[in-house]
């Protein structure tokens, strides 16, 4: 399986497509544990994985929009860990971040979630502790807050994972924190699973729309995903629906941490699939079943109609009073950064310990590359490696910041925002009026490689902005910002 992307046979039905569970309080019970899942499908050997309730992807955790989630962390693991709701605004206190926003919750403890979910559309949970390795391993689900006119005939999410295995099936342990990983383009696996299976089979409606929400939880791969046999409406980005559906113009870039709403019918065959682009190959990863027409003609064709789709209320960033804010990616392999300065201390974590995802916190001296290397840095942000002591800014509540981001590197980064959605407003210096809100975007190599980006910062405390490739954020590819 080493050195190439793969997807195995058609697997078993998705067993995480269960719901978490109740208590008997109304806590929704999520609990960290080691468990076995079927990643090379059914008759293989199973793998070892960190789970949530014994299951990969995590339970489904869904509400409406407006309503109060809440949700117990229980960490049965050896070591400590958090969940961050990622994409989806909420209070400060229960973003997730250890370190930021509260306590890694230790080996026994518990931790209970609760805050109320201003808007509808496609999100997920996953660790923010360590998050190179726990995500690694599995610890991820799906979060869906539901709008009021969300009749789509089905409704399926897909999260698409690529896994470093042996050929055991194990997962390959000895390569997670490789600096060479670490310094690249991050750790890239050699099998894909979607919803914790290889090349699962669902069930699309002949008649009516079908909703199809994608979510990339890879610790560092962007997939270009090719429609096969579908017809699809592009609705929504990082969980944001549109006024109106936009046309899928070509493959489909999906980079870690991002997710693409689609609005989907049958193309006039009985089978479709989702395949991601490697090289020159194509690699099968969902097929779809579309039975007869209830008119008996064959297999649903063309577009359809798209349900009407209520956009979430968030403020239009205010250009001319705006809070200007420069960030420069500088560092990894093949990169011109000779030393930075370490970050202030804030987070202390190194490879081995706890913290959400820097390397060891000196007390903010300048280092060179050898030293930073040695611990654990190959990347800086404004020439400081790691989790700053200071804020990149801090910002009066309801202020429109405009952030400019330089990629100084020679990988792609996916860049996010916590606790906020943004507008692009240029790529590269190019206009992009009319962009949708997003919470991750990516800064490219080739092009692309500055982003100008706007946002209302109208939610109150201390927000992370990191890359999403976990090894880089892990090496150094962090800061946050206060909204006061």
């Amino acid at each position: 399986m080493n050195g190439a992307v793969a997807a195995g046979a058609l697997a078993s039905p998705i067993r995480s497509m269960v719901p978490a569970a109740q208590a008997a309080d109304g806590f929704f019970e999520l609990k960290a544990v080691r468990a076995k899942a079927a990643l090379l499908g059914p008759g293989e050997p199973e793998t070892d994985v960190w789970s949530y309730n014994n299951v990969v992807p995590g339970p489904l955790v869904r509400a409406r929009r407006g309503e109060t989630v809440k949700v117990r962390l229980i960490n049965e693991l050896d070591e400590p860990t958090t969940i961050h709701w990622h994409g989806i605004r909420i209070e400060n206190a229960m973003d997730g971040v250890a370190g930021l926003t509260q306590a890694p919750v230790q080996p026994g403890d518990s931790f209970d979630y609760v805050f109320t979910v201003p808007d509808a559309g496609t999100y997920w949970y996953h660790s923010h502790n360590k998050s190179w390795e726990q995500m690694a391993r599995g610890l991820y689900g799906r979060l869906i807050i539901d709008g009021d006119a969300d009749a789509f005939a089905t409704d399926h999410t897909l999260m698409i994972d690529d896994w470093r295995l042996a050929d055991s099936g194990a997962i390959d342990e000895q390569s997670l924190g490789s600096m060479m990983d670490w310094s690249h383009g991050g750790r890239l696996g050699n099998w894909v699973t979607v919803n914790g299976t290889s090349y699962p089979k669902m069930q699309l409606a002949a008649d009516g729309a079908n909703r199809l929400r994608l979510v990339n939880p890879s610790n560092a791969r962007i997939y270009e995903l090719v429609l096969k046999g579908l017809n699809a409406q592009l609705i929504g980005l990082d969980g944001q629906v549109f006024d109106e559906p936009r046309p899928v113009d070509g493959p489909l870039a999906l980079s870690p941490a991002q997710r693409i709403d689609l609005a989907v019918f049958g193309n006039g065959s009985e089978t479709a699939e989702i395949l991601a682009l490697n090289g020159s190959d194509q690699i099968p990863l969902a097929g779809f079943s579309l039975p007869k027409k209830t008119d008996g003609e064959g297999a649903s064709g063309g577009n359809g109609n798209v349900p009407l789709l209520k956009p979430n209320t968030l403020a239009e960033p205010d250009l001319d009073n705006a809070l200007s804010v420069e960030l420069n990616m500088e560092g990894g392999a093949m990169g011109m950064m000779t030393g930075a300065r370490m970050g202030g201390g804030m987070m202390g974590e190194g490879r081995g310990t706890g913290g959400m995802g820097g390397g060891m916190m000196g007390g903010g001296g300048m280092m060179g590359m050898r030293d930073l290397v040695q611990n654990g840095f190959a990347w800086a942000f404004n020439g400081v490696a790691g989790m700053p002591e200071k804020p990149l800014f801090s910002v009066p509540r309801g202020r429109t910041v405009r952030l400019t981001m330089i990629n100084d590197t020679r990988w792609p980064h996916a860049m996010h925002l916590h606790g906020h959605h943004f507008r692009v407003l240029s790529r590269d210096g190019e206009p992009e009026p009319g962009t949708p809100w997003r919470d991750t975007v990516t800064a490219g190599v080739a092009q692309a490689q500055n982003v100008e980006i706007a946002f209302v910062a109208d939610n109150p405390g201390k927000w992370l902005l990191h890359c999403h490739m976990a090894e880089h954020m892990a090496a150094g590819m962090v800061t946050w910002f206060e909204v006061a």
